[in-house]
């Protein structure tokens, strides 16, 4: 059974930067597509980042191409989501995803001055 646990979560000013982590346990880490989400208080979950599994390819949304970054470290069994020039936009709470089959709780980013 896979399990992920995100953090790195929190509120932060305008403009400034914060790095989520996920943690995935189990075996199919290294050979996973993995995804970073998002949802916002009265909006639908909306896709941020992918990685493929050995993180050669990764895509963004539009909204923050240029300012978030995705990686991963498969001997840690982590992806990471490294976020720049936060916006009040930004707000949501954010999850990983392992295939889109196994999804964490959610870490909350709260972008505010």
């Amino acid at each position: 059974q896979v399990q992920l646990v995100e953090s790195g979560g929190g509120l932060v000013q305008p403009g400034g930067s914060l790095r989520l982590s996920c943690v995935a346990s189990g075996s199919s880490f290294s050979m996973s597509t993995m995804y970073w989400y998002r949802q916002a208080p009265g909006r639908e979950r909306e896709l941020v980042a992918t990685i493929t599994s050995g993180g050669g390819s990764t895509t963004y949304a539009d909204s923050v191409k240029g300012r978030f970054t995705i990686s991963r470290d498969n001997a840690k069994n982590t992806v990471y989501l490294q976020m720049n020039n936060l916006k009040a936009d930004d707000t949501a709470v954010y999850y990983c995803a392992l295939r889109r089959d196994y999804w964490g709780k959610g870490t909350l980013v709260t972008v505010s001055s």
